[in-house]
């Protein structure tokens, strides 16, 4: 009989429970806890937090405006990654002047920590997908940036390194933002959300470049002049009777090579099908870089458009083009040999004269003298070992007070033989599938967007040889953006072909 009573028992518990599940879908799903239930939810909240706040003070209530703020934004992050990518790169423009600002907060670590959010709400989606989409990363350029993260990952262990913890603080900006590649590659699927994105790019660049302007016929605001001041940060910055001007960057040279590498993404857009309005503003924003990029005093990046413009000339060669390249060409080299007392202009001058650069001189002597050390450390000396890092975690060594000067150079010699060279083919193939691509591609607009990633990637890669080009925010961010753009932009431009042969 026991038994017989146990099963319409359990059944009728299930129903019961069947049964709260429903009406709490209805209350909170359906009606939005606009309701009764959701007027007494609220206030017994609010009683709580005010009895708690009154209890425990302003700090109790600081935390739950925190919690308040953080658990949406760390929900947005894993459910809605494009917004959190947009609040990435924001970030990642903006994280050296908030440090520089004063902020304590370690805005480093936040973006870390949004990154492995990103991370895990990549491996949900694809948990969560009926047949998980992981083909798109299988391309050349994902398995050389894989080989490279590994890589650095495998650095640890070198048997040559003097320090480990150089490591761990090293190898966020070497390896750790490269997985953001993998990032952008499975959100960026639609050319609006594209258009977004360069239309924040762009506008804060041009914001970036205007500052710089203020800090140069206005003066450095109050926090600025306390960091130009601060220790050996004159010896960088003021030369020859004027300050280098940094606008938001950590320096001046990532403001330098940001403005470059921005107007030459206008350079690529305005192959693009626009208005000529459009294309106007377009061009107006490459005068107002450039123009401001003179400001940073840096000689590295004055060849750097004229670089692009010369790989946008061979994949666009055309009469036209070949006319324009040479008014370009006539042009630089009358600014080159002009005589001027400017000192703005006298260092885009020497950009292009090395061998008469006492500093340049200099750095040909560091390279032959390190030469011996690279070529019996096939891994190199290990992450963090050269330059400040090297400094501080290994004082004394033989590294530590090696100047590298160069983003090749620090990869050869932290990394060793073996990691340039798996640099080298990270890049050499970046750069062959962005061509392959740009030809590849039918639509213009798309075919634009792809041309314009792939003369920053080659332009990036120059940049990295005078000096350490990939290594700061937001440029480290920005790089791998663009390469993420050159498949991008291709698997796009097939999709829209198989609909459109679909519907014929």
């Amino acid at each position: 009989m026991i038994d017989q009573l146990h099963i319409p028992l359990k059944a009728l518990q299930q129903k019961g429970w069947q049964y709260f599940k429903a009406k709490c879908r209805q209350h909170i799903l359906v009606e939005k806890l606009l309701n009764i239930y959701g007027i007494a939810l609220l206030a017994s909240v609010s009683f709580v937090l005010a009895f708690l706040v009154a209890q425990s003070g302003v700090t109790f209530a600081i935390l739950t405006a925190i919690v308040l703020v953080a658990v949406p934004i760390v929900v947005g992050l894993v459910i809605y990654p494009k917004f959190g990518i947009i609040v990435y790169l924001m970030l990642s423009f903006t994280i050296m002047f908030w440090l520089r600002y004063g902020i304590t907060f370690p805005l480093g670590t936040l973006m870390d920590g949004m990154l492995a959010l990103f991370i895990l709400g990549l491996f949900i989606k694809q948990k969560q997908a009926i047949k998980p989409n992981w083909i798109r990363f299988k391309n050349p350029i994902s398995t050389w940036i894989l080989v490279w993260i590994i890589y650095n990952i495998l650095e640890f262990g070198n048997p040559a390194a003097d320090s480990r913890l150089a490591w761990v603080y090293t190898i966020r900006n070497m390896a750790f933002v490269a997985m953001m590649y993998f990032i952008f590659m499975y959100n960026i699927n639609d050319k609006k959300y594209i258009k977004l994105i360069f239309k924040i790019w762009l506008g804060f660049m041009v914001f970036a470049a205007l500052y710089a302007a203020k800090q140069e016929f206005i003066g450095f605001a109050d926090f600025e002049e306390r960091y130009n001041n601060s220790p050996g940060i004159p010896l960088l910055l003021f030369l020859a009777g004027h300050w280098r001007k940094y606008s938001v960057f950590s320096d001046p040279v990532t403001f330098a090579y940001n403005m470059a590498i921005a107007s030459l993404l206008c350079v690529g857009l305005l192959t693009g099908p626009l208005k000529p309005i459009k294309k106007f503003i377009l061009v107006i924003i490459i005068a107002i870089l450039l123009v401001n990029m003179i400001f940073s005093g840096t000689r590295g990046a004055f060849p750097l458009v004229p670089a692009g413009l010369l790989l946008y000339c061979i994949l666009k060669f055309s009469r036209q083009i070949l006319m324009f390249g040479i008014v370009a060409a006539l042009f630089i080299g009358f600014l080159i040999v002009m005589p001027t007392s400017n000192q703005n202009i006298l260092r885009f001058q020497t950009a292009f004269r090395p061998n008469e650069d006492a500093s340049y001189k200099a750095r040909k002597i560091n390279q032959a003298r390190i030469k011996p050390y690279v070529w019996s450390h096939p891994m190199g000396g290990g992450l963090g070992s050269v330059g400040e890092w090297g400094k501080k975690f290994s004082p004394g060594s033989y590294l530590s007070n090696f100047p590298p000067d160069s983003g090749y150079v620090r990869t050869t010699v932290e990394l060793g033989w073996i990691g340039l060279f798996i640099f080298c083919c990270m890049i050499f193939t970046i750069i062959k599938t962005g061509i392959d691509n740009y030809y590849k591609i039918k639509d213009p607009q798309l075919k634009s967007y792809c041309l314009g990633a792939t003369l920053m990637v080659f332009t990036w890669n120059i940049a990295n040889f005078p000096q350490e080009a990939l290594v700061q925010y937001p440029s480290n961010v920005v790089f791998y953006l663009t390469i993420a753009l050159i498949n991008v932009t291709l698997r796009l431009d097939e999709a829209q072909q198989q609909k459109s042969l679909s519907y014929a």
